[in-house]
């Protein structure tokens, strides 16, 4: 965190909440899977109630951006974590009665997915009015690492914590949302400007408006592509390499370490990448994702070493994060304020539904073709997407700050008129 950003008593204390909110929804995600199969002994059932999570997300993540827009987000992010701690509480309770089923276990993580569909583009859209122009790229990296961390631990701690009892994951989770409320009641977040609005808003509109924003921006748009198709092949190698791990004899504690490493990667790569932001030309700095994985990813084929697999990992991860912070950053600063959270949720949207198709994927590969095959075919994919992105022109104008190009400016009637041309 840089100097400045340290010193905004508002960002410190969504951070810190976010960090321990964050850690207690992955300790549930861990001690859902572990609770169904203790409950039930169905593999099946446990993989319902972590989809309900993802199912909720996607399916309320256009809509959810609408609304973020239409409300006061400060009482959006209260409410998601007030609901988030009322729902693992309440399965507490059913657990401590021994009343638990299936059926409330999936309410429950749907809750959860819904919530986070309302938090996520809520606080991404509330970030330029929290922070300066000049500590929005440290800020959107710092909340990168904060997520990786949070993830890191609370995967970690969840097994620990359910090996305690069944219940106290989810206690756990109630108490860091309790905490994470009690941290936004202090943040100081400016109102959004007061605008003209129709009287009667139309959702489905509103959601057009937001989607037609992103495609009309030539820099956006171009970039949303290359991260679909960049996660769609990495989430498939990532499962190929994992199912290789274990035909291979890799011990389940390497493989565990693997996934700690790229996590471990992702947080060195999110606290590198202000300084890489500032250093690195944009162009540069994104291709050089695609490149980092076009060499790394067909060395597996030759790694047998958990632990080594483990550091090609953590050198794919280490990248990324500071091209997310370059993109992320032009994206917000350029994004009108009404339109912030849909610019969340279109992106929301289109990320998930790359990281959900990519393991069907990369399961698909595994049984139609050998492992190693398996993990050529997605490095060659991953390829001739690197191929395409560096050629393309947009891509190599990507400019270094907002307004850089007059096309980033457009007219704000323009960007919600539905008859409003394309930039690009």
């Amino acid at each position: 965190m840089t100097t400045l950003l340290s010193r905004n008593r508002d960002y410190r204390l969504l951070w810190g909440g976010q960090v321990i909110s964050e850690a207690g929804f992955s300790t549930s995600m861990i001690a859902f899977p572990l609770l169904v199969l203790a409950v039930t002994g169905s593999a099946a059932q446990s993989g319902l109630v972590l989809g309900a999570v993802a199912i909720a997300q996607l399916a309320a993540g256009l809509p959810a951006g609408a609304l973020v827009d239409r409300w006061n987000r400060k009482k959006i992010m209260l409410a998601c974590e007030a609901v988030q701690g009322l729902a693992a509480a309440a399965l507490v309770a059913a657990l401590w009665w021994g009343v638990a089923n299936v059926a409330m276990m999936i309410a429950v993580a749907a809750v959860m997915g819904l919530c986070r569909a309302l938090f996520e583009p809520a606080e991404e859209a509330s970030l330029p009015r929290l922070v300066t122009v000049d500590q929005v790229p440290s800020a959107v990296a710092m909340n990168a690492a904060r997520s990786s961390a949070g993830q890191l631990s609370g995967t970690a701690l969840g097994g620990f914590l359910f090996a305690l009892g069944r219940m106290v994951p989810f206690v756990f989770d109630v108490i860091a949302h309790v905490v994470a409320f009690t941290a936004l009641l202090f943040v100081r977040l400016p109102p959004k400007p007061i605008e003209h609005r129709a009287p009667t808003p139309h959702l489905g509109r509103e959601i057009v408006a937001g989607l037609r924003w992103v495609w009309h921006q030539p820099h956006v748009r171009i970039t949303a592509v290359c991260a679909i198709c960049l996660n769609l092949f990495f989430s498939a190698y990532y499962l190929v390499i994992i199912v290789l791990a274990d035909s291979r004899g890799v011990p389940a504690g390497e493989i565990g370490v693997m996934a700690a490493m790229l996590g471990g990667g992702g947080i060195l790569g999110a606290l590198a990448a202000p300084y890489l932001h500032r250093k690195l030309d944009p162009y540069v700095l994104i291709i050089s994702v695609f490149w980092a994985l076009t060499v790394l990813t067909p060395l597996a084929a030759l790694v047998h070493n958990g632990y080594l697999m483990g550091l090609l990992f953590a050198a794919m991860a280490f990248l990324p994060p500071a091209a997310n912070t370059t993109i992320s950053t032009y994206q917000l600063l350029l994004t009108p304020d009404e339109l912030r959270g849909r610019l969340g949720g279109v992106m929301g949207v289109t990320g998930g539904l790359a990281a959900a198709a990519g393991p069907a994927l990369g399961g698909w590969l595994v049984d139609a073709l050998p492992g190693t095959t398996a993990v050529l075919v997605c490095a060659g994919a991953i390829a001739a997407v690197t191929l395409l992105a560096t050629f393309n022109p947009t891509l190599r104008r990507f400019p270094r700050s907002v307004g850089e190009n007059s096309a980033d400016l457009p007219e704000k009637t323009e960007m919600l008129d539905t008859k409003g041309k394309s930039n690009g």
